[in-house]
């Protein structure tokens, strides 16, 4: 399955380093698009937010999204990792995983469970 992330810090970056993906598009400017099924990858903006050029993607391109993987801080409390949850909401898609900045090696063998 193609894997569709944006990184504005290089932590979902590195998570996708560390899963050794290869299918990949990561989001420029949101104007990107995808035909096939995907799992979209992502931070979390602000205080629970969906990054913008995120929200623009999935406004094009929502119809083979299959689920999302959320980065985020524990720092900001019951915002952490809420760009996921926004998401699942709206697409009615699962919330497949959330994690702290780049993921532990725990969280990496976990994805691949996951995304296999």
């Amino acid at each position: 399955m193609k894997i569709v992330y944006a990184s504005r810090t290089g932590n979902v970056q590195s998570l996708i380093e560390k899963l050794g993906v290869t299918d990949t598009i990561k989001i420029g400017d949101g104007v990107d698009s995808v035909s096939e099924d995907y799992i979209i990858f992502t931070y979390t903006d602000g205080y629970g937010e969906v990054p913008y050029e995120v929200d623009e993607f999935l406004k094009a391109n929502s119809a083979n999204l299959k689920g999302v993987v959320v980065s985020g801080s524990t720092s900001f409390g019951e915002a952490f990792c809420g760009a996921g949850d926004v998401i699942a909401s709206e697409y009615n898609v699962p919330c497949l995983y959330k994690v702290e900045e780049s993921g532990t090696d725990e969280d990496v063998e976990k994805i691949k469970e996951l995304i296999k």
